[in-house]
């Protein structure tokens, strides 16, 4: 076969106006004036722990959330809009795996095995732990002795060691 000449594509770069709504800051629930909310976002935990992210509101309607740092949100947060206005932050319900503990010192156990595993975690009502559904999780939680259940709910994990300080997570 005789050689074919190759073909050189021209990939063009055009800069396209953003005429989409920015949500550029964010105000913790309780320090935003909620009579200019202009709608809710209901998002998942992972959603809520984003910095630059093309979204969808509850009606339906597009926006960036473009924050200068990730910040986890949290329900009843506020996103001012840059047009103006603020989006109510909403924590949707998501699966999660709920264990119940005999006592505190086997939730203590239980969320030491949890956090070994650098896995998000929330405490409930003093012996209950809600972990994002992992069925190797469960299964684990289940063999140390947990009553252990599968439910749907808004999931907002401890913020951890570095939470006050503004940090989020940490590299391996």
């Amino acid at each position: 076969m005789p050689d074919r000449p190759r073909r050189r594509t021209v990939i063009r770069r055009t800069r396209i106006p953003m005429t989409m709504r920015q949500a550029t800051q964010w105000h913790k629930a309780g320090a935003w004036p909620a009579s200019e909310a202009a709608g809710t976002v209901t998002l998942s935990y992972a959603d809520r722990c984003k910095r630059r992210i093309q979204m969808t509101d509850d009606s339906g309607a597009g926006f960036l959330l473009s924050l200068q740092r990730a910040v986890r949100l949290s329900d009843g947060d506020g996103l001012q809009l840059e047009q103006g206005g603020f989006l109510r932050v909403v924590a949707g319900p998501e699966p999660l795996v709920e264990a119940t503990a005999q006592d505190p010192q086997h939730l203590a156990r239980l969320a030491w095995h949890i956090g070994n595993r650098h896995v998000p975690a929330e405490i409930v009502d003093g012996l209950r732990l809600r972990i994002v559904a992992d069925s190797v999780l469960e299964a684990m939680l289940h063999q140390l002795g947990a009553a252990v259940r599968r439910i749907e709910a808004p999931f907002a994990p401890e913020g951890g060691a570095y939470a006050q300080l503004g940090i989020n997570g940490h590299a391996h």
